[in-house]
């Protein structure tokens, strides 16, 4: 997991022991959790860690826009669309604005987060993306012996190569619950992106069955290119919620679930 130490640099810890990483957060009932948690943390907070992020405000921007003050935010949709493309399938040209940057931050959580940093081609093309250049260029090799870690993919059940065991799904999703913008100027941004993680495998046998956690990560975003890049990152456990009294859904259940449920682009 990447985290962030007072000294303001980025550290990563891979999961300790069999931990059960259904979830990318601390889970409880078992010794195994931790490294579940630890396992989500290494794939969002990891890719986080090799980013720095500065936001800026748009060229035209009123005072409003600026600030290092942390201000609630209306959720209500502003009329504003969030993004005008896609680069490598990832939302791009967000507005440079703090409500882009948000938009941004949020955007890049979700891909972060994702299963599809597992796969090497993949990772590589949101690196690209999502990272200011001087800052993918640096992180690139460490990501890679990250997500190719042996001990670290067997404690969560995959492959040498990510792949999930045959008749399973392996389950790695950011969902945001909320976005709040700490610090801001004409080229630069720090943003909050609270959100619940789900992380592990779905299907009958799963040792690792998938699990929930929450966190909040502190972007830092840089305006570059015409776009929000991002340049570095700290995570930290919740706000968590109080549980509900559920019944857990099944292994056939969640499987169709996340097969059949697709991602959302979002925006402020």
């Amino acid at each position: 997991m990447s985290l962030g130490d007072d000294t303001g640099r980025t550290r990563t810890r891979l999961p300790e022991g069999d931990g059960d990483l259904y979830g990318g957060a601390r889970r409880g009932g078992r010794s195994s959790s931790r490294g579940l948690v630890t396992a989500v943390g290494v794939v969002v907070l990891l890719i986080a860690a090799i980013a720095f992020a500065n936001r800026g405000g748009d060229d035209s921007a009123s005072a409003d826009d600026s600030g290092d003050s942390p201000r609630a935010a209306a959720t209500a949709p502003s009329g504003e669309k969030p993004v005008k493309a896609k680069s490598a399938g990832i939302p791009s040209g967000f507005a440079h604005d703090r409500q882009g940057a948000e938009s941004a931050a949020a955007n890049y959580a979700v891909v972060l987060g994702s299963a599809e940093m597992f796969d090497r081609n993949r990772r590589r093309e949101i690196v690209t993306t999502v990272y200011a250049p001087d800052v993918a260029a640096a992180r690139q090799a460490d990501l890679d012996k990250a997500y190719s870690n042996g001990e670290f993919l067997a404690n969560i059940g995959l492959d040498k190569d990510g792949k999930a065991p045959v008749g399973q799904t392996f389950v790695s999703r950011v969902i945001p619950v909320g976005t709040k913008v700490t610090a801001s100027d004409s080229s630069a941004a720090t943003v909050e992106v609270w959100y619940t993680s789900l992380f592990g495998l779905s299907g009958e046998g799963s040792t690792n069955p998938v699990t929930e956690s929450w966190y909040t990560t502190t972007y830092q975003l840089k305006w570059i290119g015409n776009d929000w890049k991002v340049t570095d990152f700290q995570q930290k456990d919740g706000p968590v919620p109080v549980g509900r009294d559920q019944k857990a859904s099944t292994a056939d259940d969640m499987t169709k679930a996340v097969e059949e449920y697709g991602g959302f682009t979002y925006a402020r």
